[in-house]
């Protein structure tokens, strides 16, 4: 198994490849470049790990939530690609990614991962952090308590936003989430590793964007219409 995962879902722009030994990844920040920088990370990934398109056997994308056009950057990549190749497309939540990366700076409780989805709103969601037995309790999952959704962060429980939080939340709204981890955007190696345990486990992982609201832009008859 060789994965390609990318992630265009927050501020970085986010690429990886992972399996058979192989580990790379290549990430710029840059919240309004998507379509940009997408196809030279892939090249960079390949390039660094000396594989090529054709061994490629699945790809992994970031379902969001995130901003419509920048998150739709990475997932038509990603189809595009398999559809190229002949091999699946996978999808996995972006928010997952996040809350991994952090669960090992909390430890077993739960936490909060709030994304920038401007509009002065935040994708969030909640999740425990637990370990997978007893026999190996340095080993830490992460399981989400609520579906993604994207509020202002005010309207969000008092509970809630006291939790530690990652994401860039904190950094937006520092007086809203007084308990920043410090895992800002996400990392397609991380993206690639959840779908890597979620394909041995037999998990189904369809495609599906998160954009949980109408993009900024409208259509002619859109703008008719108002």
């Amino acid at each position: 198994m060789l994965l390609l995962a990318i992630d265009t879902s927050t501020s970085a722009i986010t690429v990886a490849l992972r399996g058979e030994g192989v580990a790379a990844s290549a990430t710029v920040l840059d919240a309004r470049g998507h379509s940009e920088h997408v196809a030279p990370l892939i090249e960079r990934c390949l390039a660094s790990a000396g594989r090529t398109p054709a061994e490629v056997t699945g790809v992994v994308v970031g379902n969001g939530p995130g901003p419509f056009t920048g998150l739709r950057v990475g997932i038509v990549t990603g189809l595009v690609f398999g559809h190229a190749r002949g091999v699946p497309v996978h999808g996995v939540c972006s928010l997952d990614a996040l809350a991994a990366d952090a669960a090992p700076l909390v430890g077993r409780r739960e936490l909060l991962v709030a994304t920038d989805a401007r509009r002065k709103e935040v994708y969030w969601a909640r999740y425990a952090v637990e370990t997978v037995d007893a026999s190996t309790p340095e080993r830490l999952v992460t399981r989400r308590l609520t579906e993604p959704a994207v509020d202002r962060p005010a309207d969000l429980p008092d509970d809630v936003r006291a939790l530690p939080t990652a994401g860039r939340g904190p950094v937006l709204f520092p007086d809203l989430f007084p308990h920043a981890i410090g895992v800002l955007d996400v990392q397609a190696a991380t993206l690639a590793a959840l779908a890597e345990e979620r394909l041995d486990g037999g998990e189904d992982m369809p495609v599906e964007p998160l954009y949980l609201r109408r993009p900024d832009a409208l259509t002619t008859a859109e703008r008719g219409a108002r």
